[in-house]
Formats: C-alpha cells, sequence, structure tokens
C-alpha cells in the first residue's frame, strides 16, 4: 500500500530535489528515482536530437540529463511552489531561461519517482 503525501514529505523531497539540481550532483538527482523510472519533458527531442517525448529507463536518464547539465552551466531552479496528491507531488518553479515550469512526480511504493512529466511556459 503507498504511503499518502502529505505536505511535509512533499516539502523534504521538494527541498532535497531542488538542492541536487542546484548543486549540479547527477547521482543526488538520480536518487529520487526508480530504475524503471519514465520521464516526459520536450526538451528531451531538443536536448537528444530526436523526436523522443520521454526517457525511459535511469540509466537513459542520466546520459539525458548530463548532456543537459553540460548544454546549460547556468541552470539554476527557484522554487515557488509545492503541490501534494495522493500518490503525486507537483513541483512549480522558475528556471534558469526565467521559465515557469510544472513538474510532477508519481511514485511507487518503495517512495521513488516511477513516472515525471515536466511541462514549460
Amino acid at each position: 500500500m503507498k504511503r499518502p503525501i502529505d505536505r511535509a514529505r512533499a516539502e523534504t523531497f521538494a527541498r532535497a530535489w531542488m538542492s541536487a539540481w542546484n548543486d549540479r550532483d547527477i547521482d543526488r538527482i538520480l536518487a529520487h528515482y526508480a530504475d524503471g523510472v519514465v520521464f516526459h519533458s520536450p526538451r528531451i527531442a531538443l536536448m537528444m536530437g530526436s523526436h523522443a517525448a520521454s526517457v525511459s529507463g535511469k540509466a537513459a536518464l542520466r546520459d539525458y540529463w548530463t548532456k543537459a547539465l553540460e548544454r546549460s552551466p547556468e541552470l539554476f531552479f527557484e522554487l515557488e511552489n509545492v503541490l501534494t496528491s495522493s500518490d503525486a507531488i507537483t513541483l512549480l518553479y522558475t528556471n534558469h531561461r526565467e521559465e515557469l515550469v510544472a513538474e510532477t512526480f508519481l511514485f511507487d511504493d518503495d517512495g521513488e519517482v516511477r513516472e515525471s512529466v515536466a511541462a514549460y511556459s
């Protein structure tokens, strides 16, 4: 049975996730994700030079985000809000391009992200 996501758990996740990204620490970033994670983002096609809308698996996600970090040395996220659901968290944040981003994380029974969807303003 999944543990409900309360406000405290959501905020703890948000702080740790933001810190890992802003420190550019790929291992800490990926520690939040299940091995079989699926990540959806319109940025994947741009970064990978393909028509892909998603990346599946932690190894593929590592490759994608490693390239993204290399190409964006100015990357920084500023948390705007944390929204909770029964089995998901949505983080609203502003990125280094001053875009508003809504990223939703769905969790597995072990508390790891099993699926994530990023949407940009």
